[in-house]
This record gives C-alpha cells, sequence and structure tokens, in this order.
C-alpha cells in the first residue's frame, strides 16, 4: 500500500486545527516539504529547535509536527549563520517536511488547553472567553474540593517534567474546586480567570506587573495563580496530537513525540519560601 503524501496528512492536520481559526497575527501551515512526497513518520514537539530537527531526522521522520512556528517574524536571510538558517537548511537536507499548528491547536476541541484541562482532571469544561470569535483557554470543575498545595503538587506530578517546576501564587491551605486554564503564556486571561469565578488560573510567562496587579484586584482571594511553565503546559497536548493522527493514519505511518524537553531554562537555584500572597 502508498503510504499517504504530505498533502494528505496536511489536510488531516488542517481539519483537526483548521488553519483559520489561529489568531490573525499568527503564522502557522506547512513551513517546508513538498506536498506530493511520501509520509511514513510524522515526528511531534513543541518547538522546532536545532535539537528537535536533529532528533526528527535520528528518527527517520519525514514530517516534523510542531506547535511553535519556525518563522513567526520576518526573515531576511537562511544562511546557517543564523539559527534558523541552519533550522531550514537542515530540514531542506535532510528532505523533512514542517508544519506549525499554533493557535489553532490552542482552540481547538482536542487542543493545548483542552489537554491541559484533562490533564488538571476538570469536569464540565467549556471555554473560558472568546477572541476573535475563537474559544480561548478552558475552565472546568474538580471532582472535589482540595487545597491549593495539594492540586498544585498533583499537577506538578501530572505535568511533563520540567527543570524549574511550578510557581505557585496564593495560600497553601486555600480550597480550589473550579479551574481556569490556558496553555503557554496567558497573562491576557487574568481578568477571565476572575470572571469566571476561578478558584486558581493556570497558565504560563505570567509577568511580574501584570500578576502582582491581578493578585491586588483580589486583595489575596481568588483566583490564585500557578505559572505551570510555557513548555510543560503545552507539551502536555503531544500525545493527544499523536493519538488523533495515529487513529486517522492507521498503522502505516508512525507516529512518534519527542522526548527532548527545549523548556529554556535548565536549573533552578535559591528560592525559597515566603509569606502566602
Amino acid at each position: 500500500m502508498q503510504p499517504p503524501t504530505l498533502a494528505d496528512v496536511v489536510a488531516i492536520i488542517e481539519h483537526l486545527y483548521p488553519p483559520n481559526t489561529a489568531q490573525s497575527w499568527d503564522q502557522v501551515g506547512l513551513v517546508t516539504g513538498d506536498p506530493s512526497q511520501p509520509v511514513r513518520h510524522i515526528h511531534c514537539a513543541l518547538d522546532p529547535t536545532l535539537a528537535v530537527i536533529e532528533e526528527a531526522r535520528s528518527v527517520g521522520a519525514d514530517l516534523l509536527l510542531t506547535h511553535h512556528p519556525l518563522l513567526m517574524r520576518g526573515v531576511h536571510s537562511v544562511a546557517t549563520t543564523t539559527a534558523k538558517g541552519a533550522s531550514v537548511t537542515t530540514l531542506v537536507i535532510a528532505d523533512i517536511a514542517l508544519y506549525v499548528a499554533h493557535t489553532n491547536a490552542d482552540v481547538a476541541e482536542r487542543g493545548v488547553s483542552a489537554a491541559l484541562a484533562g490533564l488538571c482532571g476538570l469536569q464540565e469544561v467549556e471555554p473560558l472567553v472568546f477572541e476573535q470569535d475563537r474559544p480561548m483557554g478552558r475552565v472546568g470543575d474538580l471532582a472535589a474540593a482540595v487545597s491549593l498545595a495539594d492540586f498544585a503538587d498533583d499537577l506538578a506530578r501530572a505535568l511533563p517534567a520540567a527543570p524549574v517546576g511550578v510557581r505557585v501564587s496564593g495560600d497553601p491551605a486555600a480550597s480550589v474546586r473550579r479551574v481556569a486554564v490556558s496553555g503557554g503564556a496567558g497573562d491576557t486571561l487574568l481578568a477571565a480567570a476572575r470572571e469566571a469565578c476561578a478558584d486558581v488560573f493556570v497558565t504560563a510567562d505570567l509577568r511580574h506587573h501584570p500578576t502582582i496587579e491581578a493578585r491586588e484586584e483580589t486583595r489575596g482571594g481568588p483566583p490564585y495563580l500557578i505559572d505551570a511553565g510555557h513548555w510543560a503546559s503545552e507539551a502536555c497536548w503531544l500525545p493527544l496530537v499523536a493519538a488523533d493522527l495515529g487513529v486517522r493514519l492507521g498503522p502505516d505511518v508512525e507516529v512518534s513525540v519527542s522526548a527532548l524537553c527545549t523548556d529554556p531554562w535548565t536549573f533552578l537555584a535559591g528560592g525559597g519560601s515566603t509569606a502566602p500572597a
């Protein structure tokens, strides 16, 4: 039986994550590759780093599917003196296609935020807010209330392991049940989490000033905040997309998930506890 072409696989990916559901500023879709080339192995990863591209080559992948774009902003050279140039050159020489599903994967029914909500064990899940008519983030309820400390500990164990763990703002003994989530950078949704009456908001890349303002607005009450790390909060989606592609493509196409942690932070030094926020 002939393997599917890249065009066949792209059609399946775009059924799962329609490009027209991406945010207007985003860059999604096919980056490198010939639509007529056969695809026998798809490798899924969060970031198209040089190490991930080498990993894709080492496992014999024909297609690298990533969440984060390689070419988000204007590029005027692909010389190998730059990391992006070296990435594009390696992909082309190795005959590896690159496809990006970014904010269109964030909003999908079985996308990034849905995967994070599932990891948290949420029930009766619904969109947190709509932006550009797209469902951003998710909110739902735990089966039973738990302390913020226990919830954070359970989440840290469930997330893909990252070097710096999770950061928490709130009273460790506080009771939480309603949980809002947004994979990746979600501090623009702080107000939405509060309006959804969430007890805790799980996201990443929480900046200093918006976080302080959010905590001040609630006078130290809910929603408490958990910064789960950009990589970890989104890498939990990779097994889901691999499973969905596997079901649709069948046993003739291998689908693998990157074993590399591409979180740029590699270790944690110092630190310590202070009074609860």
